[in-house]
């Protein structure tokens, strides 16, 4: 039986990009937010989005952090890992700035996001939380490349979870 993983990704720009491997068929991922469904949330304030956040993760045992160019520091985003970490639940990035977007294009690659969540004992995530990198330029070879490496990574996120 498949992983139930949560997946966080920087929306507007990384949607198309998250859509792809969301809909790899490796692993079940959350349920699709539309442009309209997000903007209702949001516009409930950090409260809804905070319930919106905890409702989406309930019963997932691993957190995916889709790494597009701007994904790290992100507030949301930094919320989403922290509390799947708290929550013992596995936690993973996969840079995806070579998957194409729906203009057909690439972007340049993000900074690692578990590099800015720092312990209260000055270790950083990034230290504990692997985050893979396709070796390839090619979209299509990075797509392959992920949906034929996403279990194991999401099986090894929890591994490490489990053992810190």
């Amino acid at each position: 039986m498949a992983r139930k993983v949560f997946f966080s990704f920087h929306y507007k720009p990384d949607n198309w990009r998250a859509s792809q491997v969301r809909q790899m068929g490796v692993i079940e991922g959350d349920a699709p937010v539309s442009d309209n469904d997000w903007e209702q949330v949001t516009s409930g304030g950090e409260k809804a989005i905070e319930k919106w956040i905890d409702t989406q993760m309930s019963g997932k045992s691993c957190a995916v952090v889709l790494i597009g160019n701007g994904t790290a520091g992100r507030k949301w985003i930094n919320h989403e890992i922290i509390k799947a970490w708290n929550d013992k639940k596995g936690v993973l990035g996969i840079y995806i700035h070579n998957l194409k977007d729906r203009e057909s294009s690439q972007t340049n690659k993000g900074s690692n996001p578990f590099d800015s969540i720092t312990f209260s004992n000055g270790t950083k995530l990034s230290s504990i939380v692997k985050a893979y990198d396709p070796p390839y330029s090619s979209s299509t070879d990075v797509y392959a490349h992920i949906k034929n490496n996403l279990s194991d990574w999401v099986e090894a996120a929890i591994t490490i979870r489990n053992a810190n």
